[in-house]
């Protein structure tokens, strides 16, 4: 392969790579998310992510932090296995829209204003987009099994 065609061109194998890096790096973004909700890593909980959501106004927010936190761990590890990897993109994809749209209600934009805007959670959304629309690659479960 000469230089212009690995700069300029389209290598199948580079774009499963490619989905196959990208898949893990978010799938496992996801589940440390869900892992801060359990209270595994980091200073959160389920009962004070479900009192936030509470204080939003989100009816049921037990049930609420409960639904979220399987989306991002069940979701998360689809995506990074590429098991079920559009339908995981779907339940990912709506609970980044409740976030962004609940959770950084009138923030903004830019995660660094204060408090945080939904720009983290909209990025998150239009990747597990792609994801759906390109869907997992051939280094995947979902190759593999269908």
């Amino acid at each position: 392969m000469d230089l212009g065609q690995l700069l300029l061109g389209t290598n199948p194998m580079f774009t499963d790579v490619a989905l196959l890096i990208g898949r893990v790096a978010i799938g496992v973004c996801f589940m440390i998310h869900a892992f801060g909700k359990l209270g595994w890593v980091g200073s959160g909980s389920m009962a004070g992510f479900a009192s936030w959501l509470g204080s939003l106004g989100v009816p049921m927010p037990e049930v609420q932090a409960r639904i979220a936190m399987l989306s991002e761990l069940v979701g998360g590890a689809c995506l990074a296995l590429g098991l079920a990897t559009r339908p995981a993109c779907v339940a990912l994809i709506g609970t980044m829209l409740v976030a962004g749209i609940v959770g950084h209600r009138g923030a903004g934009y830019l995660i660094t204003n204060n408090p945080p805007g939904a720009e983290y959670t909209i990025n998150l959304a239009v990747v597990c987009l792609m994801f759906f629309l390109i869907g997992p690659g051939a280094i995947s479960l979902d190759a593999m099994l269908f």
